[in-house]
């Protein structure tokens, strides 16, 4: 079963914009009639807002984009990236060591390359620039939008999945997705929920079937 299902009347998610989300995200959204992301929130650390999971040839690595003046009292669409590390470069090398051999590597590389080419001032940008890229490679075609004001307490109709998804979530208390194996780069033991960029490079147009077998109950 899913971890956590939401009540049948919530047809709408509330949550926020990660970089390059996890599966139990990206599965979340699927999950769902219509998006809202939440644009009106305070940033905070230690979470997915600024750092994904990749696999690469030794280990499950952090890839974490800097940002500048990081605290909770910091509106996230005013976070700007700290371009004073070159953290494009270091990310894009280690998704190339990661997943250079990988089946759609080269195939759906071109579409994230330029994100590393371009010099990003927010952090909302940049995320949003890469889930975009990310919904449209698994053929995702329901509505983003994005919050116009914070509420605490949601509407009825709207499942809050703020903060739900993060870093110290084990397979026990993922929200959205029941873990489903498939191929991976390396390894011989599979590591679950890791950047959809991981489903993605390893598993190309099959990526959605994946993803929606991990919805089943």
């Amino acid at each position: 079963m899913k971890r956590n299902q939401p009540e049948s009347q919530e047809n709408e998610l509330l949550i926020e914009l990660h970089y390059l989300p996890c599966i139990d995200y990206i599965s979340g959204l699927m999950q769902f009639e219509s998006v809202q992301l939440e644009a009106q929130e305070h940033y905070q650390k230690q979470s997915y807002r600024n750092r994904c999971y990749v696999l690469t040839a030794n280990k499950v690595d952090a890839l974490t984009v800097p940002v500048l003046q990081g605290t909770h009292h910091q509106p996230v669409r005013d976070l700007r990236v700290a371009n004073d590390q070159p953290w494009q470069l270091t990310h894009w090398r280690c998704l190339q060591a990661a997943y250079g051999k990988a089946p759609f590597f080269e195939y759906y590389a071109p579409y994230f390359e330029p994100v590393y080419q371009k010099k990003w001032t927010f952090l909302f940008d940049l995320n949003y620039e890469l889930l975009t890229i990310c919904l449209k490679l698994i053929r995702f075609r329901r509505s983003l939008n994005l919050t116009e004001w914070y509420d605490k307490t949601p509407s009825i109709g709207l499942f809050d999945g703020r903060s739900s998804v993060n870093p110290r979530n084990g397979p026990e208390t993922y929200v959205f997705h029941q873990p489903v194996v498939y191929q991976q780069n390396f390894g011989q033991e599979f590591v679950p929920n890791l950047s959809i960029i991981d489903l993605l490079f390893c598993q190309g147009p099959a990526a959605p079937d994946v993803l929606l077998a991990g919805l089943q109950e």
